[in-house]
């Protein structure tokens, strides 16, 4: 089995050893070393704040009472806000005005998987210097623990409904176009928090005619929980049996957004935050931001709308520094993440469902059709698995140094990126696995396609 320590917090699946899998020890641990952090950044707050949420898994429970006990034990005040998703959760932090926020989610992995993602007061990831400091405390274990006349008190409270407040507060959502419009509407929540999430914004937004299904927040996942085509097919049937305008798809804590148009296809989960920039750089210019490895479409769509254009290195935290830098309104990642400033700093599905379905509504015009508006680009995902001999940072300089002899464009703040004229490659080193991932994008499904053989092949050839 697997434990997985990043500077974002740590994940693996539940049970087995300490140190090799999620266990009890690994969580007090991390926990500990957080809390260490956040009295070190605050050493004139007598007393801390920490916002903790959590999504439907079945470790949830668990896990977030190790949580809970451990920062009051460590003299930390917690607001639990109960099942709740990540976005919910990162607004939470500023809205009550915490210190600092505990996500317990493993996104979209499996339900034997669980993780802890840590937050600054800002309601976003900690950064990369705070996150190796808090992996470095958590494994010196050195830990100071409050007296009993010291120990924090826990709180309760439900924040969805101040967030769907602050999504339908927002000028670019119209809730009487949508209403209008009369739509009908499906979901797959994936048995997790969009069980509760979707059915609120979507009454809140003025749809009334819904069909939520695997609809229990109980964790027992009926698919894989990855919002990919491959993984959804009840909803595509669901959609096309209902006659549904559109189809929504979230993963389990509710930030990844897949959609999918009314005849079963689906959108494309690159495509669900080309469609919704494009809605807002109608309505108001500014830079956008994506990774790396995402979509060109965005681009295209920025430009198209005289705006500039500018990528990261992969990752959130990556993301929205960008953003943050060029002064975006929008970003996000091209796996269905939307990140709208005017709101927080994170990927939140619930903003992208109102943002959507208000330019859906505006536009008078099906899903499908709003789709071959955009420039078609299809993408390859592959990987080379190499031993743990080989020195990936040198096969990548040299895919580098081989085509700085051609007239491309290269990026190497994050591996290397090739930009030819009609399709692009990037190639990065797992942080994990000898591995180096090969993403390709190209005008065709068969293009892309050659391209990742053909740069497997050179990458074989280098090695």
């Amino acid at each position: 089995m697997t434990l997985i320590k990043s500077i974002s917090g740590i994940r693996g699946t539940v049970g087995g050893k300490q140190g090799e899998n999620l266990t009890p020890t690994d969580i007090v641990k991390i926990t500990c070393g957080y809390a260490q952090w956040l009295n070190k950044n605050n050493p004139q707050k007598s007393k801390l704040h920490v916002v903790v949420g959590r999504d439907a898994r079945i470790s949830g429970p668990n896990v977030k009472s190790i949580i809970i006990n451990t920062l009051t034990m460590c003299g930390i005040d917690v607001t639990d806000i109960g099942l709740a998703t990540t976005p919910t959760t990162e607004m939470a932090v500023t809205g009550l005005n915490a210190d600092g926020g505990i996500i317990i989610t493993a996104s979209h992995n499996p339900k034997e998987w669980n993780a802890l993602k840590l937050l600054n007061n800002k309601g976003e990831f900690v950064s990369g210097q705070d996150g190796k400091y808090i992996l470095d405390a958590s494994e010196n274990a050195d830990f100071n623990f409050a007296n009993v006349d010291n120990l924090g008190k826990t709180t309760q409270c439900d924040y969805l409904d101040k967030h769907i407040e602050k999504i339908l507060a927002l000028k670019l959502v119209d809730t009487q176009a949508i209403k209008q419009a009369n739509f009908n509407v499906c979901a797959d929540v994936i048995n997790s928090v969009g069980a509760i999430a979707l059915p609120k914004l979507f009454k809140a937004l003025g749809v009334e005619n819904f069909t939520i299904i695997n609809a229990e927040a109980n964790g027992k996942f009926n698919h894989n929980p990855e919002p990919l085509k491959e993984n959804l097919v009840e909803l595509a049937q669901k959609v096309v049996d209902n006659k549904a305008d559109v189809g929504f798809a979230v993963d389990p804590d509710v930030d990844r957004l897949a959609i999918m148009c009314e005849n079963g296809e689906m959108f494309g989960e690159e495509y669900t935050l080309v469609s919704v920039a494009d809605y807002v750089l109608q309505n108001q210019k500014g830079n956008t931001v994506s990774n790396l490895s995402s979509s060109r479409a965005l681009k295209d769509i920025t430009e198209k709308n005289k705006c500039q254009y500018s990528a990261s290195a992969v990752g959130e935290l990556n993301v929205v520094a960008e953003m943050k830098r060029t002064n975006a309104i929008i970003g996000g990642e091209g796996n269905g993440g939307v990140i709208l400033p005017k709101l927080h700093y994170g990927r939140d599905s619930l903003v992208g469902i109102a943002l959507f379905l208000t330019y859906i509504a505006k536009k008078k015009i099906k899903v499908s059709e709003l789709k071959n508006t955009y420039p078609q680009y299809f993408m390859s995902k592959n990987k080379i698995q190499l031993t743990p001999q080989i020195n990936v940072d040198k096969v990548l300089l040299d895919v580098k140094e081989t085509y700085k002899k051609q007239n491309v464009k290269i990026t190497d703040i994050d591996g290397v990126k090739i930009d030819f004229s009609t399709e692009w490659v990037h190639l990065r080193k797992s942080n994990t696995e000898p591995i180096i991932r090969i993403y390709t994008e190209s005008t065709s499904q068969q293009n892309a396609d050659n391209l990742a053989i053909k740069m497997i092949d050179e990458i074989k050839k280098l090695i």
